[in-house]
């Protein structure tokens, strides 16, 4: 039984990214966890002491998120009718990265599936604040769908790795499952840095190969900035989903968590997922 937990917020984008994520495991006996974290609209000091003015408000919020995860999850049983698929409705008075932080180790979840951007998502930002805090924090893959993404089958895989970690099977047991029930075929890709492969880097290149036996092509590509040479391979290839591992040495960090990616204009325009290491 795969877990996988769907934050939303209600908005469009947390719709379509909950909806991406039913149609890729519709093969798949799964238990689907919808949470929405909420913070009162007026959360002062007062509210946390018990102030005359703000007392119930945190149960009228509750009741909201609560009728409104019902009203979903009868929306998605009835749109999908799928046998294989459970729902369980969660509504937490949190931040939502702690939240899902929480939840992922007290569930045992497999997989967090949300939107890149959230209802208030600025549209410049390559992934909205919350959906950078949830996967810097998460203990197991996050997979960020891009607003307005329409679902197609991931065919082909780009896989960007710098060879530093090792990775086995239960690393990777995700990505593999997805790959397996949908034919995918995933394209490692080694952005060439000018140097040959310490012999680290080549035993974990190695294992790697053994992991993905025929699952995967292996792309040597010229010495280049990685987000230019993740771009420029989409342009040979179509990619339907870009995979990531988020470890101390890659080149994640500088991808996506310093301001400077708002500068070179590389986006997101596929699903997304970032693969903790354990």
């Amino acid at each position: 039984m795969t877990r996988i937990l769907l934050p939303t917020d209600f908005s469009t984008n947390a719709l379509n990214a909950i909806r991406y994520a039913l149609t890729l495991y519709k093969d798949t006996k799964c238990t689907f966890y919808l949470l929405n974290s909420y913070m009162p609209p007026v959360y002062h000091t007062e509210y946390l002491m018990g102030s005359p003015a703000q007392i119930g408000l945190g149960d009228i919020v509750q009741q909201n998120s609560m009728s409104a995860l019902e009203e979903l999850k009868n929306q998605l049983v009835s749109d999908f009718n799928n046998p294989l698929h459970t729902f369980i409705t969660h509504t937490a008075l949190n931040v939502l990265s702690s939240e899902v932080t929480r939840t992922v180790q007290a569930e045992g979840i497999d997989m967090v599936i949300m939107g890149t951007q959230g209802a208030t998502g600025a549209k410049e930002i390559l992934l909205g604040t919350n959906t950078v805090h949830v996967i810097k924090n998460a203990q197991c893959p996050v997979m960020a769908i891009p607003s307005g993404f329409e679902y197609e089958i991931p065919e082909q895989v780009l896989f960007p790795t710098d060879y530093e970690v090792s990775l086995n099977e239960q690393d990777l047991s995700q990505l593999i499952h997805i790959v397996r029930i949908h034919g995918s075929l995933i394209n490692v890709m080694h952005v060439h840095t000018g140097y040959d492969l310490n012999p680290m880097q080549k035993k974990h290149q190695k294992q790697l190969e053994l992991v993905l036996h025929r699952k995967a092509l292996f792309h040597d590509v010229p010495s280049n900035e990685i987000i230019t040479a993740i771009n420029d391979f989409q342009l040979k290839q179509k990619i339907n989903l870009l995979v990531m591992v988020k470890n101390k040495h890659t080149f994640f960090e500088r991808l996506f968590i310093e301001p400077v990616i708002k500068k070179i204009g590389f986006h997101v325009n596929i699903p997304f997922m970032v693969i903790p290491q354990f």
